[in-house]
């Protein structure tokens, strides 16, 4: 037990120590909702954004105002309306919402001074305004113009963190109030960052508050630990943003912004975001988390192929045997050796999850139509996320291909999950002859089936 804890502990080490090395030098765009600047989490993220920026990685924060913008125009007994999401003010609530804005970014600022990291504030958003669109004047609220591209690179090359407020100013000084969300998507995808995150108290995507399309992976707490951009576009298809007006709850309105960040992270990909990432923001850790392991805190949206079947090659094998090796212990896997690696390996797939080895599996074939899955292991903190059943999926349609009849699988311990896939018990005696001069009693493994 002793050797499985220290093993499971080097791998998380590793993992670590490979994220390290594949995102150093990377770019990160995190909003920040203000929500969270009252929260007893708000220091440990912004720790965590400190050993985040000291391991290499460049930082840029947008900080939501909202809450805070709320809070000085009440007290100023200023009133406003909304409408599409966008806060309608009158011209004199320009300065409040301005002061605002910066205090937020004022109150980050000096926190990251706390952890010895230099930030500045910058006005590099140009901005006009959104003026009048079907007849509704928008009043000082504002679209993002162009971004002074050169000038955010600059201040990242010499070291220091960017906050930019939800200001941005007219050619002529004019500022408007824009909308922050939408600021760290555009900043993203002018910089072409590497990763976008959305740091929202609450921000789950769940069961509870959403409808799950089938065939998405959950995690054990009910949530979706990542998206491509397909599934997203299913998922925002089936869970539309609620037009109803009439008393709308805490949580509907949490979903809709949910819902708005997914659409705008649907952008952001596909103009060339790697990865948008929406986190919970009373997580303790989940920038980190998510960062630099494959378990993660929250839901990724993807573009790129961050996780993928291949056929696996002569150099996977040392990789293979250490994802066997508990499964050998734990009696699920019969060992096996590196040579019997080496004469198989054009049997296997591999599943690679960001340049590791995650799952691996085998299509062994016979003759009479029959072919035999087998060496089945999946890392077990990438259970959550699917790739089993992926897998196992893969290697029938290969075997469809192959003009294969049936597949069978031996197991000890597994029968359950194989039983959910489609496979039914089947006698010892239907295996090809090879195939059962290798079983023994001693082992007594039973066989599941599934015709093609």
């Amino acid at each position: 037990m002793a050797d499985v804890t220290k093993h499971s502990r080097a791998e998380r080490i590793r993992d670590v120590i490979r994220y390290i090395r594949k995102f150093k030098n990377a770019l990160l765009v995190i909003y920040i909702d203000d929500e969270v600047l009252d929260s007893p989490f708000f220091p440990n993220h912004i720790q965590d954004i400190g050993l985040i920026h000291e391991t290499g990685l460049q930082v840029i924060i947008v900080p939501g105002a909202h809450k805070r913008i709320d809070e000085i125009l009440s007290a100023s007994n200023i009133s406003w309306t909304e409408k599409n999401g966008i806060r309608i003010t009158p011209p004199e609530a320009m300065p409040l919402i301005k002061m605002a804005a910066f205090d937020v970014s004022n109150t980050i600022m000096t926190s990251l001074a706390g952890e010895h990291l230099n930030a500045v504030i910058g006005n590099w958003v140009r901005a006009r305004s959104k003026g009048v669109l079907d007849g509704f004047d928008f009043g000082t609220s504002g679209e993002i113009d162009k971004l002074q591209i050169d000038a955010i690179r600059k201040v990242l090359s010499n070291g220091f963190i960017p906050i930019f407020p939800c200001i941005g100013w007219s050619a002529a000084g004019k500022p408007y109030n824009i909308s922050s969300i939408q600021l760290a998507q555009e900043i993203a995808i002018h910089l072409q960052a590497d990763k976008l995150f959305y740091l929202i108290p609450h921000a789950e995507i769940n069961a509870t508050n959403f409808k799950i399309p089938e065939n998405l992976s959950i995690t054990p707490e009910d949530t979706i630990p990542a998206l491509s951009l397909d599934e997203l576009k299913i998922f925002i298809k089936d869970n539309g943003i609620s037009s109803n007006t009439e008393k709308i709850t805490n949580d509907h309105m949490l979903k809709n912004k949910i819902l708005s960040i997914l659409s705008l992270a649907q952008e952001a990909c596909e103009q060339g975001v790697s990865r948008v990432h929406l986190l919970n923001s009373f997580i303790d850790g989940a920038l980190p988390c998510e960062i630099f392991s494959d378990l993660g805190s929250g839901t990724m949206i993807y573009s790129n192929q961050y996780g993928g079947i291949r056929d696996m090659t002569r150099e996977d094998i040392p990789s293979v045997l250490s994802l066997m090796r508990p499964f050998v212990r734990k009696g699920i896997l019969l060992p096996r050796t590196k040579q019997q690696l080496f004469s198989d390996f054009q049997d296997y797939i591999v599943y690679e999850l960001d340049g590791c080895i995650r799952a691996c599996a085998a299509l062994h074939l016979y003759n009479g139509g029959q072919a035999e899955i087998a060496g089945v292991a999946v890392d077990e903190s990438c259970e959550h996320i699917g790739i089993g059943p992926k897998i196992i999926t893969y290697l029938i349609e290969k075997a469809k291909q192959l003009k294969v009849v049936s597949i069978f699988i031996l197991t000890t311990q597994s029968s359950d999950w194989f039983e959910q896939l489609g496979f039914r018990q089947d006698d010892i005696s239907s295996l090809p002859q090879k195939r059962k001069d290798q079983w023994t009693a001693k082992r007594n493994s039973k066989v599941f089936r599934r015709k093609i």
